[in-house]
């Protein structure tokens, strides 16, 4: 955790250009192996900040941002626990923008979670259908009475009829038409289902990227576009491994993340611009050239 969870200038600047999602590494897993003053003290902060973020949320507000956890809640000290929710459940009904907290956060623990509930969901056998013949529904029309209960075989009635030719006499040959017309009652009892059925699990073979993108924490968030690291170290640190990609554009500043400000982020954003511009230029050689 960090002095300042996050800035409400860098925030405005974010949702006011167009960001829809901020991401803040605010504590790892492993963070949790330090001292244990040193843990507590942390988790006195984490309740600090986010009573802030509950008291002095006008940046939330205006641009409509709901805050996110993305971690493993059942290691947050149940005291911390009352402030999480109280603060995800004062922006929930936002639909503007996301701030997403990682607390407590690994990127590897993230991705066994996706992995581990997809399993889970594909080890899960699909609701039977709703159907006319389903055992449950014989089941619920039986008990409520609805099906009837023959207790003879069914009946055949034989109805004679005659249908005779209008204008003649009934001498000599008969020359009427006569049928018997049979009729089959049959008792409303829906057909067995078959003995053959099977339940049916979803394929293994349909999982997807996609698929464990969307068991992930951030599960509906855009692509990442841009990851910014601060203290100088050139590294990930297990944080959001899955989400980076090809196109994601990675910043690592010397500044340490307490006194990373406005000023810091601005250039930033302005070099991010200028490389999706280069980008587009590189995918599009000859978007530029004037035709004459």
């Amino acid at each position: 955790m960090t002095r300042h969870l996050t800035s409400d200038q860098i925030l405005e600047v974010c949702y006011k250009t167009g960001v829809k999602v901020v991401t803040v590494f605010a504590f790892a897993i492993e963070n949790f192996n330090r001292p244990q003053r040193e843990v507590e003290g942390l988790m006195l902060l984490a309740k600090t900040k986010l009573s802030q973020l509950m008291q002095h949320g006008e940046v939330l507000d205006r641009y409509g941002a709901r805050i996110k956890i993305c971690g493993k809640r059942e290691l947050i000290p149940k005291d911390v626990l009352e402030y999480v929710d109280r603060a995800v459940e004062s922006t929930s009904k936002n639909t503007g923008a996301v701030l997403n907290i990682c607390f407590p956060y690994g990127s590897r623990e993230e991705m066994t979670h996706a992995v581990r509930t997809t399993v889970q969901d594909y080890l899960t056998a699909p609701p039977p259908k709703n159907s006319t013949f389903s055992q449950t529904r014989i089941s619920q029309s039986i008990k409520s009475k609805k099906l009837a209960r023959p207790d003879t075989l069914p009946s055949i009635d034989e109805t004679p009829s005659r249908v005779e030719q209008s204008g003649h006499d009934g001498d000599g040959a008969d020359d009427s038409v006569s049928s018997t017309a049979s009729t089959l009652h049959l008792p409303d009892t829906p057909s067995r289902p078959s003995s053959s059925h099977t339940t049916r699990y979803p394929d293994p073979e349909s999982i997807t990227p996609e698929t464990l993108t969307d068991h992930m924490y951030t599960s509906g968030d855009p692509p990442l576009d841009m990851f910014v690291r601060t203290s100088g170290v050139e590294r990930l640190s297990d944080f959001m491994l899955w989400q980076c990609h090809q196109d994601t554009q990675l910043f690592f500043l010397k500044c340490m993340w307490p006194d990373f400000d406005l000023w810091h982020f601005l250039p930033v954003l302005i070099e991010w611009q200028w490389r999706q511009k280069q980008k587009e230029r590189d995918e599009n050689p000859r978007r530029g050239i004037k035709q004459r």
